[in-house]
């Protein structure tokens, strides 16, 4: 009876579905997991560890490119004497193209080769850069701003595709975690670094040299990116649309756990600042001691967590379990610890603040692990260009809200809260929003004739 074919019927289509999420079995099982030996897997991670770190760099000097406005402001304001309302004008403008572009630089990583993409879209970001010590006038500097998007747009895309082509399940975790690090990491080196270059040279000489340094990281990709050669994927034409993907309820979990993740992301780094020196009246040099030490904690978790993970996965651990659960674990902390700092006092409010830094970065770790299995390499491209895409709405929303609700109420207590109550959020999409994490069966997913959601409802 248990070859029968009802059973059999009952596994393909258990298989086939997003319920269960917390079922937990053996890796080898879960679709999409490539198992290795232990001397195989240790050696392909060794291989691949300079093209993790080159993205790491490239990461980390994109998010120094997209702040460098921010360190700014207060120089330009003097020199052009530009609004408050300008200015709000020209921090949207990177987003406009950076998130309309998401969905173009997706389906391109997935159709051409995801390494000479990111070359080429490094390159415009770091002339946008270096452009912008140029301009005369608002107009241009705007139309810098959404020139930077637009290079900038190709960043995760690219990386993410590199990762689900390049290493298994169980070593993609700590890849993850170091590149979710970089963005803290560039967040610690543009406040820091380019505030000083700013404060000793000006505006105009730092954004020149910082973008023309930059491109010192191109010829080292070049000499270390992955290569697809001549072998272009005779599985390009099976590369999945954009419909069977937005037809994935899994999509949805990830894309609304991304809007949470990126909430959290763009509160701590455009307003920790305001907020220690509001509420805590920290000085400049307490200030930025205080936050440093937060985006270290917050960087150090990702990594962590992202080699744990992996740790967990290679010694049996499914990675739906172990994903989620980290997932779980991370916007819990955050939840509670951001909660905290709403009523905290100047004797309680680091501990609550290195908290969060903890929680944040453990949840930080997985957010781009979960599509890379999900989608697979033939897809992972432009399942993270709409993830991303959609996700990056928080950008849109988060700081604009925080600042209504600090300027309505004349402190940060309601601002904290929502951000709290997005952490919880982000936990119930990521952990039930999501389905079992293996790789989705793009040729059985959509049948031919408009059949039902099949996986995804």
């Amino acid at each position: 009876m248990n070859s029968g074919p009802f059973v059999r019927a009952r596994r393909r289509i258990h298989c086939n579905s997003d319920s269960y999420p917390w079922v937990h079995r053996r890796p080898e099982v879960d679709k999409g997991v490539h198992v290795a030996r232990p001397e195989e897997s240790a050696g392909k991670r060794a291989s691949f560890a300079p093209v993790v770190f080159l993205m790491f760099l490239a990461i980390l000097i994109n998010f120094v490119d997209r702040g460098n406005l921010s360190i700014a402001a207060p120089l330009l304001k003097d020199e052009w004497h530009i609004s408050a309302s300008r200015f709000g004008l020209l921090f949207s403008a990177f987003f406009w193209t950076y998130t309309a572009m998401q969905f173009v630089s997706g389906w391109l990583v997935d159709r051409l080769d995801a390494g000479i993409l990111l070359a080429i879209g490094f390159l415009i970001w770091s002339l946008a850069t270096a452009a912008t010590g140029l301009v005369p006038g608002f107009a241009l500097l705007l139309v810098m701003r959404m020139l930077l998007g637009i290079g900038e747009s190709i960043i995760f895309p690219s990386c993410s595709k590199i990762l689900a082509k390049g290493l298994p399940e169980h070593a993609r975790g700590f890849a993850n975690g170091v590149l979710i690090a970089a963005i803290r990491c560039g967040a610690i080196a543009g406040t820091f670094g380019g505030g000083f270059l700013m404060t000793k040279y000006g505006w105009r000489p730092a954004f020149i040299w910082i973008g023309l340094v930059s491109l010192l990281w191109l010829p080292a990709w070049l000499r270390w990116m992955p290569r697809e050669g001549g072998r272009k994927q005779a599985s390009a034409p099976s590369v999945p649309a954009f419909a069977a993907i937005l037809r994935t309820r899994s999509f949805w979990g990830t894309s609304a756990g991304t809007f949470c993740s990126n909430y959290l992301l763009y509160f701590m780094v455009t307003w920790l600042p305001l907020y220690l020196v509001r509420e805590f009246h920290l000085s400049m040099a307490g200030m930025v001691r205080i936050a440093g030490i937060y985006y270290v904690t917050d960087a150090s978790a990702a990594f962590a967590t992202g080699w744990l993970t992996d740790l967990w996965i290679r010694n049996g651990g499914t990675p739906t379990l172990v994903r989620k659960s980290a997932m779980a674990l991370g916007f819990a902390i955050a939840a509670v610890a951001i909660g905290g700092c709403a009523g905290a006092n100047a004797h309680t409010y680091l501990g609550f603040l290195l908290a969060a830094g903890i929680g944040n970065g453990i949840s930080g770790s997985g957010v781009w692990a979960f599509c890379q299995t999900l989608a697979g390499a033939e897809a992972a491209g432009r399942w993270t260009g709409l993830q991303n895409g959609l996700g990056n709405f928080a950008g849109v929303i988060g700081p604009a809200l925080t600042g209504y609700l600090v300027e309505r109420t004349g402190n940060f207590r309601a601002a904290l809260l929502v951000a709290s109550a997005l952490a919880v959020a982000g936990g119930f999409a990521w952990v039930y929003g999501v389905g079992r994490l293996e790789k989705i069966n793009w040729k059985q997913s959509i049948p031919p004739a408009l059949a039902p959601l099949n996986e995804v409802v």
